[in-house]
């Protein structure tokens, strides 16, 4: 049999106006837990938690578009837990109420400044389990990826046979996909990426078919 011992718990929730897939990310030992990007709906985040007993540590964002932080306020403020951004996404997130009213027609209330950063090199320990802090900037100007064993979280950097947008302020094509060549591509082809949009996928099942990809590296 497997050891299922360091297998995390991984549930996504679709919320938000841009089905935006927030996670909840635990360690079944400990019952300690993060959320991944709180992009709406901060009730059925607090319910799956309550739902689970789980301890959350932080609020953990890969990347500040508005769609990704809807939720943060909420969360925080009902955890009492710190929240973590990559240092060149802070712009980005002062820029949310903008954005909100310009894309969606309605205000928002800023979301809470950052506790700590969360950059490339770092390590983000949720229990017994580790996840390597990668940076993969391109579809925002500091995003992040956090790599486990087994699985991937990679915002918005890589969709299942898509990749994110870059007509974005801060958005850079080439910068994307030289993130996705030099950082994505080397990991193991089972690695099961969760993207910010979208079911998901493996490295390897992009390698072989995403379009982008493909027509990138030749």
């Amino acid at each position: 049999m497997s050891d299922t011992s360091h297998t995390p718990h991984i549930e996504m929730l679709t919320v938000g106006p841009l089905a935006t897939n927030c996670y909840l990310l635990g360690d079944p030992q400990s019952r300690q837990a993060v959320v991944i990007d709180p992009g709406d709906e901060a009730e059925r985040i607090l319910a799956a938690v309550r739902d689970g007993v789980w301890q959350v540590l932080a609020v953990v964002l890969t990347h500040a578009h508005f769609d990704h932080v809807l939720a943060a306020r909420e969360l925080i403020g009902k955890l009492q837990v710190p929240f973590l951004v990559p240092p060149g996404e802070v712009v980005v997130l002062h820029r949310a109420q903008e954005a909100v009213y310009r894309w969606l027609g309605y205000e928002i209330e800023a979301p809470p400044d950052p506790d700590g950063p969360l950059a490339d090199g770092d390590v983000l320990e949720v229990g017994s389990l580790r996840f390597d802090v990668i940076g993969t900037p391109g579809h925002s100007p500091d995003a992040i990826s956090l790599v486990g064993e087994n699985e991937i979280f990679v915002g918005d950097t890589l969709f299942a046979g898509s990749i994110g947008r870059t007509d974005l302020p801060g958005a850079d094509y080439a910068t994307l996909m030289r993130s996705i060549e030099q950082r994505l591509l080397p990991l193991d082809d089972e690695m099961v990426v969760y993207p910010g949009h979208g079911p998901t996928t493996t490295i390897g099942r992009e390698r072989r078919f995403n379009p982008f990809i493909l027509d990138w590296i030749g």
